[in-house]
């Protein structure tokens, strides 16, 4: 039997999904990505609603790498305004590696924390 990557993301996935839990308190910082984008949301799972999100679809001319570290800044900028400081950090499945954790690393920077 072989398992796929994606097979592997979805484990994973479905693991950290069953412990992370976003509050209006303390939304969960949820990341999603794609071999040209990243989607950063903010999301209150009790509401079930999504309290901002980041798309670097539009911002062409950059490297993946670069807009993982835009998307960090603008999202902790959105979360300032909505008067959110703590997040939880759903990684969705990704390995904290690369572009995850300069996203994660660029956030804390923005003021987020978690």
């Amino acid at each position: 039997m072989f398992t796929t990557k994606t097979d592997k993301i979805n484990r994973r996935h479905k693991k950290i999904r069953s412990r992370v839990f976003g509050t209006a308190e303390k939304p969960r910082l949820a990341v999603s990505k794609s071999n040209r984008n990243i989607i950063v949301q903010l999301i209150d799972d009790n509401k079930a609603e999504t309290i901002a999100y980041v798309w670097t679809k539009l911002e062409t001319g950059k490297t993946l790498s670069e807009r993982s570290i835009a998307a960090g800044k603008t999202i902790s900028a959105l979360a300032k305004d909505k008067k959110v400081t703590k997040v939880v950090f759903d990684r969705g499945g990704y390995k904290y590696i690369g572009n995850i954790k300069l996203l994660a690393d660029s956030a804390r920077e923005g003021g987020l924390e978690f």
